[in-house]
């Protein structure tokens, strides 16, 4: 066999492995839609066979057997080509999962589906007692993976690992204690400004079915081709991307408060283009079709909720439509008092529904709990303490209930741990992103201002969703802005703008 058709075989494999991810992709999904609580054990079996069916593909030793005559030949030479980016990553892949029992990962797969519809009841009954038991066997499971993996300095760098590669707990932790420095600094000055925008605006009714017509045009606006793409309600909003043509967000509604529902529909939709702009039909199956990272995937999202969403050229085009579907709800209500209604600084409970310049703290929280959790030194038992301790040091609120605390986040019970930290990296990643966007595209405010989002979807689309993972994400962000990832286009964004807001 020559090694070109070896390579050939080796995406074959791959392009399998991913239709039958694809159908675990589509089974998770009806399972936090539209699926009857009955199902969820049943479920629970499917997703574990499919888990099980694809590690022993993966695993196979024929693939092995194809990486290194691939590797062996000349086929290589350049380390940024497409063929050099797919075997890297398919090796990067296989090597994880050849260190994996088969029946961990089955036995992880059931448990997470398990445990997502234990925590989803736990959370509307604000019952942790009722979660702890499926969140003990999710963790415990959890800690072997890590410990299979293996890992250098601490179990969170092999967890972390898979959602950032290449990425570790030390320099995730450098650039997040730069930022929060920061950050207590700017929500000082926000605190004690003379200006302080209503926020009432945002928490008056707001019918649920406008609210659903009203997101649904701005995620058409941006380009979220619902062609390709449907939005539906769930308990925690997420974005999957089943396949080439297949892409779906959710979100909640709130008939009180219509930050949460439009700009979860923001965020989703962003991760949303992220998925339609890459070459799917062109390299489904191999690396090059997949995201970088998931760092990389929050930019999009974050950066379309917030440097988009939350900007007053976004809302000075999109103001008036609101005022018409809401008719009566804002009529005495200044485009101007909007925008700062909407970008209010304000501690709260949930991660999904805070502002900008508070939401890194939520990731920190979470990022400090699930080290510790990992490494044992906190119980499962013990995390609503832990969590509302903590909680309040940084916020100065105390935690009311659990759903307002531990019990918020789905991930835990999906077996995430080590997802937390990308949320704060895609929003330093977005800043640096955006500001190169804005010296490319000097007039882009006026484009928003006048109702046009494609050029820079196709900016994106163009530096950023065509590359696949031809390059890991910190050697992405050099070559799309020419720096290192930092904290400080963040902050100089989020000073500049609420400066301007809050009048310091």
């Amino acid at each position: 066999m020559s090694p070109q058709e070896a390579y050939s075989q080796l995406l074959d494999k791959f392009k399998e492995i991913s239709i039958i991810s694809s159908c675990g992709a589509v089974l998770g999904w009806d399972e936090r839609t539209y699926m009857p609580r009955g199902g969820a054990k049943f479920r629970a079996e499917q997703l574990g066979y499919l888990a099980g069916l694809m590690h022993s593909k993966v695993t196979d030793s024929l693939i092995g057997s194809l990486i290194d005559q691939v590797q062996q030949s000349d086929m290589l030479k350049d380390s940024n080509s497409i063929e050099s980016a797919n075997v890297r990553e398919i090796k990067y892949y296989y090597d994880k999962q050849t260190k994996l029992p088969q029946k961990l990962v089955e036995d992880l797969t059931r448990e997470t589906s398990l445990a997502q519809g234990v925590w989803e009841v736990a959370r509307s009954k604000n019952d942790f007692g009722s979660f702890l038991p499926s969140l003990e066997k999710v963790i415990d499971l959890t800690i072997q993976k890590a410990e299979a993996l293996g890992y250098e300095g601490e179990p969170y760098n092999a967890l972390l690992d898979e959602y950032e590669p290449g990425t570790t707990v030390a320099e995730v932790e450098k650039v997040f204690e730069e930022l929060r420095i920061d950050l207590v600094e700017l929500l000082k000055k926000i605190k004690n400004a003379p200006n302080q925008p209503d926020e009432s605006i945002i928490e008056r009714a707001y019918d649920v079915e406008l609210q659903r017509i009203f997101g649904e045009s701005v995620a058409a606006a941006i380009g979220y081709d619902f062609k390709y793409g449907r939005l539906d309600v769930t308990t925690h909003p997420f974005c999957t991307g089943i396949g080439p043509g297949d892409t779906r967000i959710t979100t909640r509604y709130n008939p009180n408060r219509l930050n949460d529902s439009l700009f979860g529909i923001m965020h989703e939709a962003g991760h949303g283009l992220y998925e339609m702009g890459l070459e799917k039909e062109k390299y489904y199956g191999s690396p090059m079709g997949e995201a970088t990272s998931l760092g990389i995937h929050e930019s999009q999202s974050r950066m379309w909720e917030n440097q988009v969403g939350r900007s007053l050229a976004f809302w000075k085009y999109f103001y008036p439509q609101a005022q018409r579907i809401f008719k009566g709800t804002l009529d005495d209500v200044t485009v101007e008092q909007f925008y700062g209604a909407i970008n209010t600084v304000k501690p709260s409970y949930i991660r999904v529904e805070a502002d900008e310049a508070t939401y890194n703290l939520h990731i920190l929280l979470r990022f400090e709990l699930e080290r510790a959790i990992v490494k044992k030194e906190l119980k499962p038992a013990d995390i609503p303490g832990e969590w509302n301790s903590r909680f309040e040091k940084y916020f100065g609120i105390k935690v009311d209930k659990d759903t307002n605390g531990c019990l918020q986040d789905v991930h835990w019970s999906a077996g995430l741990m080590g997802y937390f930290p990308t949320y704060t990296l895609g929003n330093l990643y977005s800043a640096q992103f955006f500001n190169k966007a804005k010296e490319d595209i000097p007039n882009l405010s006026d484009q928003f201002a006048s109702g046009d989002f494609m050029t820079l979807r196709k900016w994106l689309a163009e530096n950023i969703h065509v590359h696949g993972q031809r390059y890991r994400a910190v050697d992405l962000g050099k070559k799309v802005t020419g720096e290192s990832l930092s904290h400080k286009p963040l902050i100089a964004y989020m000073t500049k703008k609420f400066g301007d807001i809050y009048g310091f």
